[in-house]
């Protein structure tokens, strides 16, 4: 008898000679007494040789283990985990430029190519461009802005050091391809290849004299923190269903969504444009439930947002992501 290592449990090693193995075959030939009994026996020699032939091989072989157990494999990786979310690769500051809109011509920004009409549940609403906006992918999510003292070519005298502003990404600032994309006093500050950012006045002077009109700034993805859970808006007619996702905290943005009512199993939606989602689907008079993936691959899901009778127009609240 032995034992293995590495943790292994005890395995039972059988290791007899060849010369028991013989003499026990011929105690057992010796002990038939009579003919009858031999003649018996000569039925069974050829099974007899074939026996001791696989007996030998097996038990002059290095070991053989009557019981083995491994050790227990490792968990496997889990992707959703919160470990991996309390990291989020949002510390690079990226180069870009920053202008602002007065309260006068604001309403765009709370409307706009996101669908926020009534706003994300972050005070400052920004305007991105081309090379930001990802086609609208990335509305809802939330940017740290600073003015970029160290541009050696900017008058530090706009900066106001050490200030910093969080925006939200509601609406998308086109592009003027009339204009040239390296004019900066003109209309193609949004044009590819530029990243931009226009800001509400009063969010813009946190960071900056509001004279300077287009600032270099430094921006990066932050997590977004919100007030309250995820808003639903639900809209369409028939059995068109429109539902405009806002006030998501973590990432801001959603990638993925379901919806699931009482009668049916889990639909899932189609991205109509900004965070207006979409489903064909008779879902009136049964209480509805969604199911929401932010861009982080965290899913959280909302069971009987609304009740049996809801209606179009109605804005439903729901559970919240981590900030």
């Amino acid at each position: 008898m032995g034992m293995s290592g590495d943790g292994d449990e005890v395995i039972i090693i059988l290791r007899p000679s060849l010369f028991i193995i013989v003499t026990i075959l011929k105690l057992a030939t010796l002990n038939l007494q009579t003919r009858h009994e031999r003649k018996q026996m000569q039925i069974s020699l050829s099974t007899i040789l074939a026996i001791f032939s696989i007996t030998l091989v097996i038990l002059t072989s290095p070991s053989t283990s009557l019981y083995y157990s491994p050790s227990p494999p490792a968990a496997p990786f889990n992707s959703s985990s919160h470990s991996s979310q309390s990291s989020p690769p949002y510390a690079e500051w990226l180069s870009a430029h920053a202008t602002y809109y007065t309260p006068a011509n604001s309403t765009d920004a709370l409307g706009g190519a996101c669908g926020y009409s009534d706003g994300t549940g972050a005070a400052a609403a920004a305007i991105l461009s081309h090379a930001v906006f990802e086609q609208g992918q990335i509305c809802g999510a939330c940017f740290e802005l600073r003015c970029a003292e160290e541009d050696s070519p900017f008058d530090r005298r706009w900066c106001i050091p050490g200030r910093s502003v969080m925006v939200t990404a509601t609406d998308f600032c086109a592009p003027n391809y009339g204009v040239d994309a390296d004019e900066e006093s003109g209309g193609g500050r949004c044009n590819p290849p530029k990243q931009h950012f226009v800001v509400p006045v009063d969010t813009f002077e946190k960071i900056a004299i509001w004279k300077q009109g287009n600032l270099p700034v430094q921006y990066r993805r932050i997590k977004c923190r919100r007030e309250g859970g995820i808003r639903f808006t639900i809209t369409g007619s028939g059995i068109f269903i429109s539902v405009l996702i806002s006030n998501v905290a973590g990432t801001g943005d959603i990638v993925a969504v379901k919806v699931k009512g009482s009668r049916t199993g889990w639909l899932p939606m189609g991205r109509n444009w900004g965070q207006n989602w979409h489903v064909s689907a008779l879902l009136q008079n049964q209480p509805l439930s969604f199911e929401v993936t932010s861009s982080d691959g965290v899913t959280l899901t909302s069971y009987n947002v609304a009740p049996k009778h809801w209606t179009f127009g109605q804005t439903f609240e729901g559970k919240q992501f981590e900030s």
